[in-house]
């Protein structure tokens, strides 16, 4: 719920001085200012001298760390931290987690969760599992089950492994976003890493369009989040995006989002393919090379050739258009069969001619021509 911004961080002045905190965690910034460090977490220790309130502060090169003694020392350090401008806060007690995210018009969006909620791992455990906090709104909002936060996560384990060093702004369009947990996921892990992000979402359907703008704005960032309805290929964006996200885009629609983040030379892309028909059916209708026909013979297993045949063009072609391309898997495989993920960072590199020529020889070896080399062709 919305609140007045004094009264929500009175309410975490209390919760920090509480003997019940086990951990609270400050970052991100409010709108247009700038904290004089990245984070702070806030901890409880027992030290030889007795209970301490530990006191971490990042400035984005190196942590440092206090423990200030209970009573006034610890209020006035509690007080200098509140007074920084952080756009969001974190507290977790005993009795309950709390979440605070300062809007854009300088009010508290305040969530607050009891401990008892699930039989979840203790707080401090939780935190070290998941880059984006089980106790988070979000996952309120999606429904917390246990194999969508291992998928939130293992997202953001592969966003965060891809755009490292983190920037300290983001442009972010996630082409095909559906639901769009996974794009509130990258924009709530981001923001809470202290990131000046935006993020677009395009999906062709309108319901889905009017859904998450709803909740962007229950979660307190439609500001920063908003959506667009449109085809992956054609939907109207309004900003150049640094990161573009395709996560489970169907058959070709893959293609259409790699193809237009070449176009708008993103830095980053993470593309998670769906279903794999347009190389199966040219597969198909063609003759394997010799000795290669018992791999396309069999229905079943020409599927499976041209999902690996599929990917690997895709990321020869994206060398060539100058990234750095790792296929990665996305997540375990016992949970989805659809578990790789594209992995590009742009370098600029030209191409060598051992390249091209590799990637040349191994599309006319099968007779394929794959809808990103069409998409890219027709392009130029």
């Amino acid at each position: 719920m919305v609140r007045p911004l004094d009264d929500a961080l009175a309410e975490v002045r209390a919760l920090l001085l509480d003997p019940g905190l086990t951990r609270a965690v400050a970052a991100g910034r409010r709108r247009g200012q700038a904290p004089s460090v990245v984070r702070a977490e806030v901890r409880p220790v027992t030290l030889k001298g007795g209970v301490r309130l530990q006191i971490v502060t990042n400035d984005g090169a190196r942590p440092h760390t206090r423990n200030v003694a209970p009573g006034p020392e610890a209020g006035a350090a509690v007080d200098a931290l509140l007074a920084e401008p952080f756009g969001n806060w974190h507290v977790e007690t005993a009795d309950a987690t709390v979440q605070l995210r300062v809007t854009k018009k300088g009010e508290a969006q305040v969530h607050r969760a009891s401990a008892e909620r699930s039989a979840e791992p203790a707080a401090h455990d939780r935190a070290k599992e998941y880059l984006l906090d089980p106790g988070d709104p979000l996952f309120d909002a999606i429904g917390g089950t246990a194999a969508k936060r291992r998928q939130v996560d293992a997202f953001l384990r592969a966003l965060a492994a891809t755009v490292s060093p983190l920037p300290k702004r983001l442009r972010v369009v996630d082409l095909g976003c559906g639901n769009a947990y996974l794009t509130f996921a990258a924009y709530r892990y981001l923001a809470g890493q202290g990131v000046d992000v935006e993020v677009v979402g395009v999906d062709v359907r309108e319901d889905q369009r009017q859904r998450n703008t709803e909740l962007a704005e229950r979660l307190g960032c439609a500001g920063e989040v908003r959506f667009v309805a449109g085809t992956i290929a054609g939907a109207r964006v309004d900003l150049q995006p640094d990161l573009v996200l395709a996560l489970h885009a169907c058959d070709t629609a893959t293609d259409e989002a790699l193809a237009r983040a070449v176009r708008w030379d993103a830095e980053w892309v993470l593309a998670a393919p769906c279903c794999h028909h347009d190389v199966a059916a040219q597969l198909k209708a063609g003759a394997a090379p010799e000795p290669y026909p018992l791999l396309t013979r069999q229905g079943i297993l020409r599927e499976r050739f041209a999902d690996v045949l599929t990917d690997a063009l895709r990321a020869g072609l994206l060398r060539l258009h100058g990234y750095r391309v790792e296929v990665v898997e996305f997540v375990d495989s016992r949970h989805t069969p659809r578990n790789l993920l594209l992995r590009a960072r742009r370098t600029g590199t030209a191409p060598t001619e051992a390249q091209r020529a590799e990637y040349t020889r191994l599309a006319d070896e099968w007779g394929v021509t794959p809808a990103l080399q069409r998409l890219l062709t027709s392009r130029a």
